[in-house]
């Protein structure tokens, strides 16, 4: 990322609080103005001011909730038409309230349009502008429970493996274009993402519980070494590989006139 994009601003999304604070302030740190969206315009505008106090970048707030159509066309159209725009970090999103059926219904239509749409849509708008301009970054944030979608609540967990797939099928598609992709799957991560859904992190071994900072200092140091998909906390890359690698050795046998004979 430091190649192509050290002399761009990035636009995060969720950046008030968690994930999104986090990238935020390394962000600035790296040399990079910023363009900070989130709902809660007071706190964004609050860290906005300290980050810009601290590192002397430029930082500019965008109050949106990407839930509203109106909103998210306001953010989709800046991603678009900013020419100086070269790192999108998508880090908005919801979680469940428990099991799948213990979430009220209309619970899942604000996490679809936050944790699926929106993204897709800021994701495709950022695309179609860094391959115009022959280069840019995306950081889409999935989750390890992509991975594992029975050990979760199922609707947030297909949530992810949709970020996830979005991020590697459009690496595929525009990756010799100069735009780097990468898909962010955290663990238990140390946010305030417990206390929004009702959960005790505190229940969680601490041996399980990363702090955001270091997540996304990992997270850059993938982005750097040119992963797609950065599980920060895998400590060996090979047992990611070889997921990969059996999961591609499906692809012959997947497209057959006649139906197998088991």
């Amino acid at each position: 990322m430091r190649h192509d994009t050290a002399h761009s601003h990035a636009l995060v999304t969720g950046a008030s609080s968690g994930i999104g604070a986090a990238y935020a302030e390394q962000l600035a740190v790296r040399g990079h103005g910023l363009i900070l969206v989130a709902r809660d315009a007071a706190r964004l505008q609050a860290a906005a001011d300290r980050i810009g106090r601290e590192t002397g970048m430029t930082v500019e707030v965008m109050a949106a909730d990407l839930t509203r159509p109106a909103d998210l066309a306001l953010v989709r159209d800046r991603v678009a038409t900013d020419a100086g725009l070269g790192l999108l970090v998508n880090c908005a999103g919801l979680g469940p309230l428990g099991p799948s059926l213990d979430s009220p219904a209309e619970l899942y239509d604000g996490m679809l349009d936050l944790n699926v749409r929106a993204l897709q849509t800021l994701t495709f708008a950022a695309a179609r502008a860094f391959v115009g301009r022959g280069g840019g970054a995306i950081v889409n944030v999935s989750s390890a429970v992509a991975l594992i979608p029975e050990r979760f609540n199922a609707g947030y967990a297909a949530q992810k493996a949709f970020v996830l797939a979005l991020t590697q099928g459009l690496a595929a598609e525009i990756g010799g274009k100069g735009v780097r992709l990468q898909a962010l799957l955290p663990g238990v991560t140390r946010t305030e993402f417990f206390d929004r859904v009702g959960a005790d992190i505190g229940q969680i071994p601490p041996e399980m519980i990363m702090e955001a900072g270091d997540l996304v200092a990992a997270a850059f140091a993938g982005l750097d070494a040119g992963e797609t998909v950065t599980i920060c906390s895998l400590p060996d890359i090979a047992d990611w590989q070889a997921v990969e690698a059996a999961r591609f050795r499906l692809g012959p046998n997947l497209f057959h006139r006649v139906p197998a004979g088991r």
